[in-house]
């Protein structure tokens, strides 16, 4: 199975290797990370990626995997990456993205009249891209399988996994990865913690990435 993650600067690298770490363990697979040349490509952390093959070398993929961060509008006003994404895209077994990768699926024109998400400060901007904003941690429609922000495409990733290779497999890679997660708080009751000004502060940075979206869009 070739599975295929697209990379671009300042991607939140957990939105890519948190499922990474699941997807490569399928049997069969062949993950290739993905950018438009072989330079390392910065994440939003200081951590520097290394990309194992480029837009024009990749294989067709069976997965195609576009993660977020706040790198998403150059990327959407990127037009080889964007003409990567709609290639991909046709005949892929599976489209999916994590976090604010949503918008690229978007802003190719995937998600229209497709149920999807993604993290929850960035959810409202999702119907301008003609998706059905659904409120999930990990959504499928047919083909196209969206994960919310950034700790949520563990559970994408093995949700993924059990669609394409069945429980059983998901099961064990989750046994061997340890997966077993428990927070010390739920994320309902730690945004009641971090208070109406940290949701204030989201907030206003949607609308600015909102904007940035829809400046990106226009370009295309």
């Amino acid at each position: 199975m070739q599975i295929g993650f697209v990379l671009f600067p300042h991607v939140t690298q957990l939105d890519l290797t948190g499922p990474l770490q699941v997807l490569h363990r399928m049997p069969g697979a062949h993950v290739h990370i993905v950018a438009k040349t072989m330079e390392l490509v910065p994440s939003d952390c200081g951590l520097s990626l290394a990309p194992t093959t480029t837009f024009l070398d990749c294989p067709p993929l069976d997965i195609l995997c576009v993660p977020g961060g706040f790198g998403v509008s150059d990327a959407i006003a990127d037009p080889a990456l964007m003409a990567f994404v709609r290639a991909q895209a046709g005949s892929a077994r599976f489209v999916t993205s994590v976090c604010t990768g949503a918008f690229v699926l978007g802003a190719a024109g995937l998600l229209a009249g497709k149920r999807a998400t993604t993290h929850w400060a960035y959810h409202a901007l999702l119907s301008e891209t003609g998706a059905v904003a659904t409120k999930a941690r990990v959504v499928q429609d047919g083909r196209l399988v969206t994960g919310g922000g950034v700790t949520a495409g563990i559970d994408f990733a093995f949700a993924l996994v059990e669609m394409a290779a069945g429980p059983q497999v998901a099961r064990s890679i989750q046994t061997a990865l340890e997966y077993d997660p428990a927070p010390a708080v739920s994320f309902e009751e730690a945004a009641v913690l971090a208070g109406e000004e940290i949701v204030r502060f989201y907030a206003r940075r949607a609308e600015e990435f909102g904007a940035q979206m829809r400046a990106a869009m226009q370009k295309l």
